[in-house]
This record gives structure tokens, sequence and C-alpha cells, in this order.
């Protein structure tokens, strides 16, 4: 077990990370550009709002780095938070209580600080009640997600905010991020933004504020949802590139898609877009150098100004980059 880097100390992985942002944008996003520096984060230990756990053979917890076939039974994970792990102590010595066919756990802290346990896979429903009373925390939340299809509550709070949509998992560092990706578009008041793999609305949120005409898109229906109840942006439940037709011209873009970058639709209708309009922007926030290098090298009416590196994820070999592009 133990995170990639965990060996190293906090000043040599954020350098061994600056550089592999720098030598992907050079090798693969065929830009010039130095490596960054890469920000530290708040809390190195304890960041970890969400943690995922595989269920093999009665066993739960973490594949081997080396045998990614074998799971081994985790005790601690010290980047996870502590009301996680304290969680998780009570629950891997009641494992006995969960359903034997599950084949992962995840347990996350909500923004609000609701705890939930969701047992995924299985063939129907389990039984959370006699855990629930031998855990003794009435803050948890009991969830079962079956294979392919959604979760829902089975025992505890059903918190407003949904509780599976993604976010990210160190959310003080991501939170800055967000705002600077913000600031770097500039003035947007009375502007046309799309706001692109949009989750909760939380960037849209911060663009209305600024007097931006917001358009933002997600496949997740209940980030939507969400992102509806308490933001005045147009937000679309779809895929991004099966909704961009949908969308008035904009003036500015955000990008934060998953790790696999956005889709080449996607990038095929901004690099259009961004052929005819000079001097507009573009900030993209990514999870893996790699496909942004790759996003960027299908875009090459977008210049690169400026990219930001931060350490999000601290022990592990992740980086978090927000790239300021515009169009030439």
């Amino acid at each position: 077990g133990g995170c990639q880097l965990q060996h190293l100390t906090p000043e040599i992985q954020r350098a061994a990370k600056g550089a592999a942002v720098g030598d992907a944008l050079r090798r693969s996003g065929r830009r010039e550009v130095a490596d960054p520096g890469v920000e530290p984060s708040p809390q190195s230990w304890h960041y970890r709002s969400k943690i995922t756990l595989a269920a093999r053979n009665r066993r739960i917890g973490l594949h081997a780095y080396d045998r990614p076939e074998q799971v081994f039974d985790l005790e601690d994970c010290r980047i996870t938070r502590e009301a996680l792990m304290g969680l998780w102590t009570s629950v891997r010595r009641l494992r006995q209580h969960l359903s034997p066919t599950i084949e992962s756990l995840v347990l996350k802290e909500d923004r609000t600080g609701g705890l939930h346990l969701v047992a995924v896979g299985g063939d129907e429903p389990w039984d959370p009640a006699p855990l629930a009373r031998a855990v003794g925390n009435d803050a948890v939340s009991y969830w079962w997600q079956p294979a392919g299809g959604a979760a829902r509550v089975l025992l505890g709070p059903a918190a407003g905010y949904p509780a599976l949509a993604f976010e990210q998992v160190n959310p003080e560092l991501a939170s800055r991020i967000r705002n600077e990706a913000v600031d770097t578009l500039g003035d947007v008041a009375g502007r046309v933004v799309w706001d692109l793999y949009c989750g909760v609305g939380d960037t849209a949120e911060l663009l209305a504020a600024r007097g931006a005409r917001v358009h933002g898109v997600d496949v997740d229906r209940t980030a939507i949802d969400y992102a509806r109840a308490r933001s005045q942006a147009v937000l679309i439940a779809a895929r991004c590139e099966e909704a961009l037709h949908r969308l008035p011209v904009p003036d500015a873009v955000i990008l934060n898609p998953p790790r696999t970058g956005v889709h080449a639709r996607v990038a095929q209708r901004l690099e259009k877009w961004a052929a005819g309009r000079a001097g507009a922007r573009v900030a993209y926030v990514s999870c893996d150098p790699a496909t942004l290098a790759r996003d960027l090298a299908w875009m090459p009416s977008l210049t690169l100004r400026e990219a930001r590196a931060y350490d999000l994820f601290p022990h592990t070999s992740h980086v978090e980059v927000l790239a300021r592009l515009e169009a030439a």
C-alpha cells in the first residue's frame, strides 16, 4: 500500500509533478513552456473527502500496486479525512453486516459534513440496519448502488446535496483553483460564458455573480438538478459533445473535464470558434497533463498564455493544471 510518491519529500514530489506537466505540454501539446511551479496543498495529510475500497473474497481495501488483481485489507489511509477513517475503523470490524456480493465500498464526507457509505454491486438491496446499529452514528447515510444503476439511500439522512455527484476530493484547494480559473477570464459581465463539464454548478455560480450569462453542461443529471436549484445559469444535463449546438456562441469558455479530457468533437468546435475570435479566453482545468496536452494539440488556434500547477493530490502521482488559453 501507500501512495506512489509517499517516499519522497513534499518538495521533491512537487518538482517531479512540475516536470511531468512541462514535459507533456512540450512533447505532446507542442507548446514551448518551462516547467511550472506547483502550488502546495493547504493539507498534505487527511485531505481526501472520498475513498473507494475494492471488495473481494471478504477482503475490503485497496489493490496492491504491484499485484493489481489482489486486494489487501485496509487498516488506515493517511491522506483520507479522519472522520472517514473513523467510520472505516468501525465498519471493517463489522463487515459481516455487509452483503457478501458487493464489489466496492465508497466512503464520502460531503460539503455539509455528512458521512456516506455506499455499497456498490450485489444482486439486491442489502439491509444496513444491523450495521447502522452497531456503528451507532446517526449522521451516516447508507446507500446501495446496483451495478450499472443509480444509487439510493436505504437508511439515514437524505441530504439535499447530491452526495455521489463528482467533486474534487481536496475541496479547499479545489475552491482556490476554481476562483483562479474564473479570474483568468477577465471581465465577464454581460458576456456569454460556457461552463463545460460543470458538475454541481460551483463555477457557474461564481461566473453568474460576476454578471456573466452562463450556459453549463454536464452529463450527471443529479448534479445539474442541484445546480439549477441555486443558480441563474442555463444548465443542460447531457454529454458536452451532444449539447454544444444548443448553446449560444460564447465570449469565453471554462473547461473542467474528467481525466479522459475533452471529447474530440468539443475540441473541434472550440478550435473552429477560436479561429475567428482573436483575444477570446479559455480556462482549462485539467487533472491529467497527458490529456490536457493532447487536447491543446487539437486546438492550435488557442495560445497557451500560462500554465499553473497545483498539488491537489499530495503523495500521489496526480497533479491539477489550470491552463490559460487565448485565441490567437
